[in-house]
């Protein structure tokens, strides 16, 4: 699979399934010994099955009020890079989470690696100037 087909497939099933805390559906993205990193100093998820758990954990307390990608930016090698901003209610307060997450696929489409950086504030903010670089 192309990189630009897979990325786009990535972002389009992540803005659907985080919405619906769908973790089933986010798996399917992935190579079963994928490896995420969900903060730059976090030990990382290694596999599916750890995934799964830091996924379920992290939709916890989580309402889901709207989640927006931007489109892709592929690079070589099988990279691309897309970012993100999520409203949401935690435990009952207004958030606000954007960030990016970087992603590495293999040749069939599947996410082997991923990297996210992001920030949380609280209340429902929209960005200052453009949502989305590009």
């Amino acid at each position: 699979m192309e990189t630009r087909e897979a990325a786009d497939r990535f972002v389009r099933v992540w803005q659907r399934a985080w919405t619906a805390h769908d973790v089933d559906a986010l798996l399917e993205l992935y190579a079963e010994d994928c490896v995420h990193r969900s903060m730059p100093f976090r030990e990382p998820h290694r596999g599916r099955a750890a995934l799964a758990e830091y996924l379920r954990w992290s939709f916890a307390g989580e309402r889901v009020t709207d989640v927006r990608f931007s489109a892709p930016v592929v690079g070589e090698d099988g990279v691309a890079v897309a970012e993100f901003r999520v409203l949401a209610e935690e435990d009952g307060a207004p958030s606000t989470l954007a960030g990016c997450v970087f992603v590495r696929f293999d040749a069939a489409g599947l996410a082997v690696e991923t990297r996210d950086y992001w920030h949380t504030v609280e209340g429902h903010r929209e960005s200052e100037g453009a949502l989305f670089f590009g």
